[in-house]
């Protein structure tokens, strides 16, 4: 599995982590999530990504290319581990076999927020990871159901208690905005990270310039896109960019309203 650095600790020596988010590929994260994340890091979180696939079968870029930009995408957010679980690109089956990767990785990080792929979305990896990643969720707090670490210790039961969707491609009404303002500068340099894939605007380098077709993402006005629906959820909540996302599992419960509303909402 891929590390995001040689200093990342094995499996059966992983801390606990606050938040682990998943990818059906890698970027899929940086683009959906990645102000949050690095958001969570500056504020003493542990932070995880978990890609499903090495995106091989990408128009742009090879799947060492994007191994690498991985690598570089998690230095620039900050995150403590980064793996890549090998599920077949194209093809993420909700099989025993593949849910037993997500168990495992589940198990070894034991996080209390999980961030996952939209429930719809233009790319069928999508939201066929998330499905693949909501089903091992239930199946990572079975007894029943057993797993190893990396040194071949059995590993005890886990289910994160909440899990969120991030939007992609097809917009959802959200449970929640995160602001990410002050974190929207770092989210897009983990993003341009993904040369390969994205127009970065540098004329030596960008992917537009190479011969390779145009796709979706690579196209230019992509990132404007992306940079206006997050000044729209912003908006809403009082702030300059806004990550937007789904409770899987609402309603959000509560036993203390004032204390959970306290912040004011900063309406404009």
């Amino acid at each position: 599995m891929l590390t995001a650095s040689d200093s990342l600790t094995t499996m059966s020596q992983l801390p606990k982590f606050d938040v682990v988010a998943f990818g059906s590929h890698p970027d899929d994260v940086e683009l959906g999530c990645g102000g949050t994340l690095a958001s969570m890091v500056a504020g003493g979180r542990r932070v995880g990504i978990v890609d499903l696939t090495r995106g091989e079968l990408g128009s742009r870029g090879t799947p060492e290319d994007r191994e690498q930009e991985a690598i570089d995408a998690a230095r620039i957010l900050g995150v403590e581990r980064r793996v890549n679980l090998g599920i077949a690109d194209g093809n993420i089956k909700n099989s025993k076999k593949n849910r037993l990767k997500v168990i495992a990785e589940l198990r070894a990080t034991r996080p209390d927020i999980l961030l996952i792929p939209a429930p719809d979305c233009r790319h069928p990896d999508h939201p066929a990871g998330a499905r693949l990643v909501i089903e091992a969720v239930f199946q990572a707090g079975l007894i029943s159901i057993k797993t190893a670490d990396a040194s071949g210790a059995p590993q005890e039961p886990w289910r994160p208690p909440h899990v969120l969707h991030y939007m992609q491609s097809i917009a959802f009404e959200p449970t929640l905005v995160v602001d990410v303002s002050s974190f929207w500068a770092t989210r897009n340099e983990a993003v341009r990270a993904f040369a390969t894939q994205f127009h970065t605007g540098n004329p030596e380098t960008d992917v537009n310039t190479d011969g390779t077709p145009e796709t979706f993402i690579s196209n230019p006005a992509f990132m404007d896109w992306y940079d206006a629906r997050a000044r729209t959820y912003g908006f809403r909540i009082g702030a300059t960019f806004g990550e937007p996302f789904l409770y899987h599992h609402g309603p959000i419960g509560t036993d203390d309203l004032v204390g959970m509303l306290r912040k004011e909402k900063p309406f404009r």
